[in-house]
């Protein structure tokens, strides 16, 4: 009987062949990827902040009343039969978790890491049915890719900036996402992002107290310093316009995520109401698709995807359309995987340092407690190591719940 030839047949490198992939919710708080899961007290949740359910006072004073925290974070670890692993921290606690180990999983379990596109569109179009184009899922989806990033680095022993074309600068300059303008600004960052605090339930009187906080703030910084205001997707198209007008003499560097993001129509009649007002929006827009509608029209004027929701592969790919467009990228958030695409980006002239100490009076790593090495700005300029993968080291302390 002949027998079959299989001499033909490649055989995966087992450095690469997933054996196993491990998810975690991450009950430390002040740790990992949800920004938002603080103690009573901390800026970010309990400081009046304009936000989608602030147009109803009893949800205005606190963003954890309505649930803003309610998620948390995860941790990922993929292994591979060569014994070796790689992780990251992502969003969506136990529903991402419940999506891996009942979904995704399928995918992974015997794949090689190194087919980021394969894979990335495998659980992209398994997922549609129950997806969209925004949200936990494609969180999901991106918590994964990045941990398959972090893996290949760890085992070609190089950083993730150098798989994706190598640094551009010596140092990623930042600036601060916080209520403390004139402080970052004396830390020596390049600009400063405040919360906007009132929105279109406030009425005219939330108007007024905006832009005297704005002016005042512009007072404090200078002309000549670049200050920006977050509004957390909070606005209308009035508002929006009235906002841009009253503010206008304190020249924001920009206006952030005024308005939802799929509402695209109204981004394109803001723009064309203040065309001399920069927006940005992004944070919330996941996947390419998304974002193909947004630079086309040239609705907004910067872009800024998260990497933690969005992944390095899909945000590799936002950036290629943006480059055609010249349009500038400054990534949400994200860490260290903001810093490793940032450092590499010709469209990316500095990165956002969300201030999450809780009184935003000191520097504290954006993922907090989850990493022992996460690099945190130094007068106002963050420093990459050439450590492999991400470069960023578990730290063993933060308590974690494997699902």
């Amino acid at each position: 009987m002949a027998q079959c030839d299989n001499s033909s047949v490649p055989i995966m490198d087992k450095r690469y062949k997933i054996s196993d992939i491990k998810v975690s919710i991450v009950k430390t708080q002040s740790a990992g990827a949800d920004y938002t899961d603080h103690a009573a007290g901390h800026w970010i949740n309990d400081t009046i902040i304009a936000n989608p359910m602030s147009i109803y006072n009893t949800f205005q004073e606190s963003r954890s009343s309505w649930g803003m925290d309610v998620l948390k974070g995860i941790f990922i670890e993929v292994s591979t039969e060569g014994g070796h692993q790689g992780y990251a921290t992502a969003y969506g606690g136990y529903i991402s978790s419940w999506i891996i180990k009942n979904h995704l999983n399928r995918f992974l379990i015997g794949a090689d890491a190194r087919d980021l596109n394969l894979l990335y569109d495998q659980m992209y179009r398994a997922a549609i049915p129950y997806s969209g184009q925004n949200g936990v899922v494609i969180n999901t989806i991106a918590g994964i890719d990045l941990a398959l990033w972090d893996l290949i680095g760890k085992v070609r022993q190089e950083p993730v900036y150098k798989m994706i074309g190598g640094k551009v600068r010596d140092k990623l300059q930042t600036y601060v996402t916080g209520p403390e303008a004139k402080l970052a600004q004396d830390w020596g960052h390049v600009g400063s992002k405040i919360p906007l605090p009132y929105g279109p339930g406030d009425g005219i009187k939330g108007l007024k107290k905006n832009q005297e906080y704005i002016m005042e703030t512009r007072k404090q910084v200078g002309d000549d310093y670049r200050l920006m205001i977050d509004c957390y997707m909070s606005l209308d198209v009035p508002y929006a316009i009235d906002l841009a007008n009253a503010v206008r003499e304190a020249n924001l560097f920009w206006i952030e995520e005024a308005l939802p993001p799929h509402d695209l129509e109204s981004h394109k009649i803001i723009k064309e109401a203040c065309p001399w007002q920069k927006w940005t929006t992004g944070e919330h827009t996941n996947s390419r698709y998304g974002f193909r509608n947004i630079i086309r029209d040239r609705s907004v004027d910067i872009l800024q995807p998260d990497l933690t929701l969005c992944g390095m592969t899909e945000t590799l790919r936002i950036a290629a359309m943006a480059s055609a467009y010249d349009m500038i990228v400054i990534p949400h958030c994200s860490g260290v995987y903001a810093y490793n695409f940032g450092i590499s980006s010709t469209l990316t002239p500095f990165n956002e340092f969300i201030n999450l100490h809780p009184k935003a009076t000191e520097i504290v790593p954006i993922f907090g407690k989850m990493f022992t090495n996460e690099p945190v700005p130094v007068n106002g300029e963050v420093t990459l190591t050439d450590l492999p993968g991400f470069g960023a080291e578990l730290n063993t302390e933060v308590e974690l719940e494997e699902i």
